[in-house]
């Protein structure tokens, strides 16, 4: 990170909506995903990420959409760099909030973003002022109205899409490692591990795991378990302790992966996310 770069996150304690305002200049953050439904405007500068096998260029006023799980990375192609705002909505809370729009979800599917950017100008307006009421103190009624435009104006972006438990399409081998990986995250687990498990030699594996879920193996369970560690972090418990529960050598490997990925350090992270003090 440059000098130049920096983040202001915090967390509303009733919704557990996580709120990020944050500049940066040059290579922004490594591919890796959340468990949160992203939505976010850009304010200032060209934002380039990839995602869905696209590569995208947010411009000021452009929303962009991620789902949860969905890989994207993060770039300035550009000199003065980039600024955006974005609000991480937890999914059972989006879901339970949509149904007063959609009194019935369709059984067994999932709520989708129909694109990865929209320049719909209601949209990023209603983000914008989202952000702004949930970023700093704000009477609750004026929180909870700001959220429900946001809602109305997310629903013609919104769509279901049917929820398989093994997405059929994908080899055999790679959702065999995939699960592994989920039931092992904090183990010490290796590609021939893996490999042994699938039947095949690692280079198919890794062809195939790549293929099926746009990263290798060891990038997946490190992404699997940075995920748990922002969870964990949020909960308040302390830097060393995530490390360790999570199978980074230390702490000082579980903040260089933290950085990469999300910019900032799992100390910062932990602090504006929870009301538990340093120890």
């Amino acid at each position: 990170m440059t000098s130049n770069n920096w983040i202001n996150l915090a967390q509303d304690d009733e919704t557990g909506i996580e709120t990020l305002q944050a500049h940066f200049e040059g290579h922004a953050y490594d591919p890796h995903w959340h468990d949160s439904y992203l939505v976010g405007v850009t304010e200032q500068g060209v934002q380039q990420f990839n995602c869905r096998r696209s590569r995208h260029h947010s411009t000021p006023g452009n929303v962009f959409l991620l789902e949860p799980g969905e890989i994207h990375d993060g770039d300035a192609p550009e000199d003065g760099g980039f600024t955006y705002r974005m609000l991480y909505l937890d999914p059972q809370w989006l879901e339970r909030e949509l149904g007063a729009v959609f009194e019935k979800a369709p059984a067994n599917t999932c709520l989708t973003f129909a694109s990865t950017l929209s320049t719909d100008p209601r949209l990023a307006q209603a983000t914008a002022h989202a952000f702004a009421v949930m970023h700093r103190p704000e009477l609750r009624i004026v929180r909870q109205n700001a959220l429900n435009n946001l809602m109305q104006a997310l629903t013609s972006n919104l769509q279901w899409r049917k929820q398989y438990s093994q997405d059929p399409r994908l080899p055999r081998v790679a959702r065999l490692a995939r699960d592994y990986l989920h039931d092992h995250m904090h183990h010490n687990i290796g590609i021939d591990d893996l490999a042994n498990l699938t039947g095949v030699d690692r280079f198919r594996l890794n062809r195939a795991f790549k293929s099926s879920y746009g990263l290798a193996p060891h990038a997946y369970l490190v992404q699997l378990r940075l995920a748990k560690a922002r969870r964990l972090l949020a909960l308040g418990e302390s830097c060393a302790d995530v490390a360790s529960a999570l199978g980074f050598a230390d702490q000082s490997h579980l903040g260089r992966w933290f950085v990469r990925a999300y910019g900032l350090t799992p100390a910062a992270y932990r602090k504006h996310c929870t009301n538990v003090p340093d120890r």
